[in-house]
């Protein structure tokens, strides 16, 4: 057996078996304190609200062990079982261009990917998330869901793709430099289009209608000196009951974004401390510091990945018998998630962290206990567990976990 072979394959069992160990504390956590509401909300949730949100926990969490073992299975027959390397004699059996060959191999193999994980998605919504009253998508608008982001993929990913096959094929050893330049410039340009070009194709964003909500947010927006493109409501309730708030774009194209689930749940002082949290991390620079964080980790990807393009031992190690640019990229993107589970606890505590700095700027600049009783509220309707496994939210969780998220804003305010 090749060397990398049986590296790659502790490396699997080793995360298959820390992701399955914490997915197993998550739940018997969840369902030990499932007859008990935590002291901090015992006043605010009801004991069936927190009953409903262990239960959807556990079934989410059901379905994510399942779901992460077929991830498992697929990637071992994608690579050791040859599904990879077939790909690639397929399509230049058809006698293509090496260039061409390349992204229909790594098309297909995507393609292959998203069908083998759609049952899954069917589930989570009309299954899971219809028996706890969240689904309002319809079969007909979840197809279409579907068509369209495929439509994406293919209208945006693969243009891409080909540009960075051709800079692999054709730049020399310093080809990954060029295609790090060109994905931070497509993430730029995509994050600056997305507000005004993508998200309408999926929903209708109205302009907030004139009043006192209106006015409470327009005075918190001058308080804090942001400027964007205007206030939005987004109907979300055509596809689920949950609710959030967010601002999206880059440069003069931001806007401001409230579900309108979320417009119907909570009172206009709770939404404007809400909206306070979200521009917290405006203020804050959270935006920037992701994008550069994100950028750094992209571009030592991409370096290793200039490093294994020259080793043979990282294609036939990996089930790939004729080497290629193109059956390095897709491999790395598909095997070196199993490499770096560590990452996980890393990035979800600065995750945590820039929540803290954003919940601190809303009680700055809005009202702590408004955004305390918007928090509770969302974390009922939208039935997020109180009692998360503290080992398993250090690797998942991108937000404090209720109880000390609450703690940390019940200290923020002041005294009568």
């Amino acid at each position: 057996m090749n060397t990398f072979t049986l590296i790659f394959l502790i490396a699997l069992i080793i995360s298959y078996a820390l992701q399955f160990w914490l997915g197993m504390r998550q739940s018997s956590y969840v369902m030990k304190h499932r007859d008990k509401v935590p002291d901090a909300f015992k006043d605010k949730v009801s004991l069936s609200a927190h009953q409903k949100a262990a239960d959807y926990t556990l079934e989410k969490g059901k379905l994510s062990k399942i779901d992460g073992f077929v991830s498992v299975l697929l990637l071992l027959l994608l690579t050791l079982g040859g599904g990879i390397g077939y790909a690639f004699k397929f399509w230049a059996g058809l006698q293509l261009s090496p260039l061409m060959t390349g992204i229909a191999a790594i098309a297909s193999v995507f393609l292959v990917m998203t069908l083998i994980e759609l049952p899954t998605h069917v589930y989570q919504t009309f299954v899971i998330e219809e028996k706890y009253g969240f689904n309002k998508s319809t079969v007909q608008q979840f197809v279409k869901d579907q068509l369209l982001q495929l439509g994406l993929m293919v209208a945006l990913g693969l243009p891409i793709l080909a540009l960075i096959l051709w800079v692999m094929d054709s730049i020399g050893s310093l080809w990954w430099l060029w295609a790090w330049g060109i994905l931070m410039t497509f993430s730029l340009l995509m994050s600056w289009l997305f507000p005004t070009v993508i998200a309408p194709l999926f929903n209708k964003f109205t302009p907030m209608a004139e009043g006192s909500l209106k006015d409470r947010i327009q005075g918190l927006l001058a308080r804090c000196g942001f400027s964007s493109q205007g206030i939005f409501i987004m109907d979300g309730s055509k596809r689920s009951g949950h609710g959030n708030a967010y601002f999206t774009g880059l440069g003069n194209n931001k806007r401001i974004v409230f579900f309108d689930t979320l417009v119907n749940s909570l009172d206009d002082e709770e939404l404007e401390a809400v909206l306070a949290h979200e521009l917290g991390h405006f203020k804050r620079k959270h935006v920037i510091k992701m994008l550069i964080a994100s950028s750094v980790m992209s571009l030592i990807s991409l370096a290793i990945l200039g490093w294994l393009i020259n080793e043979p031992w990282f294609f036939s190690g990996l089930g790939v018998d004729q080497p290629s640019n193109a059956a390095a990229l897709v491999l790395f993107l598909l095997v070196s998630p199993v490499f770096t589970p560590f990452m996980q606890p890393i990035s979800a505590y600065f995750q945590r962290q820039f929540e803290f700095e954003a919940d601190d700027f809303a009680a700055d600049n809005a009202k702590a206990d408004k955004m305390i009783s918007g928090l509770v509220k969302l974390y009922e309707e939208n039935a997020s567990t109180l009692t998360p496994d503290p080992l398993y939210s250090a690797f998942h969780y991108s937000h404090p976990p209720a109880a000390i998220r609450i703690a940390h804003l019940q200290n923020k305010i002041q005294p009568a």
